[in-house]
């Protein structure tokens, strides 16, 4: 496979043609025990409740920010896209077998996000350098594919010891996406239900 074709491989394109989306590989759901985290926790009540999506090379989510993540009227406040992209470049690490925990991150908005707008956000791994790894991501219209915010992180990965307890306590995700296994359940990278 050419670079190129590598590249295109573990970047979703955002597109309404649904045979696009059909000729693209699946993705899986992360699917972890309840935890209160607020981005992708079932348990946070205020939280996003996110769901997200890996693929080979990256991690996403699709998603309507309702009104109470405002900040201007109308305008979706810029920490809840900050959390977004922090959660799917976090989870991008999983591809890799890998567990961290953010270090810096750096967030340029390019254009207003709007409240009840379906965005789509991606974070993938562009480095890793033994304990740190560097990861890139976007925020995307999930309807035109417009570049709305992208994003920059370093993680410092963990300790096999702390790693082990992750995995106890989120299950061993990358193992069950490699597998197969009950961990994570099959969907078209669309997000559509099969």
């Amino acid at each position: 496979m050419s670079d190129g074709a590598a590249a295109q491989a573990t970047q979703p394109a955002v597109t309404t043609d649904d045979s696009a989306r059909a000729k693209r590989h699946a993705a899986v759901v992360l699917k972890t025990e309840p935890h209160a985290c607020f981005g992708c926790g079932e348990l946070n009540e205020a939280g996003l409740h996110l769901e997200l999506h890996l693929e080979p090379g990256c991690c996403w989510t699709e998603l309507v920010i309702p009104d109470r993540f405002q900040g201007w009227e109308g305008v979706v406040h810029g920490g809840v896209l900050s959390t977004i992209l922090d959660e799917v470049m976090s989870w991008s690490l999983i591809e890799r077998d890998s567990w961290g925990v953010t270090a810096r991150l750096s967030v340029d908005f390019k254009q207003p996000v709007f409240v009840g707008r379906r965005v789509r956000a991606v974070g993938r791994v562009v480095e890793d350098r033994r304990r740190l790894v560097m990861t890139a991501g976007s925020i995307l219209d999930a309807e035109t594919g417009t570049e709305l915010a992208t994003a920059q992180a370093t993680f410092v990965t963990v300790n096999v010891a702390r790693k082990r307890e992750l995995e106890a306590r989120y299950g061993d995700l990358a193992a069950a996406r490699r597998s197969g296994a009950q961990a994570v359940a099959e969907i078209p990278v669309g997000g559509e239900q099969p």
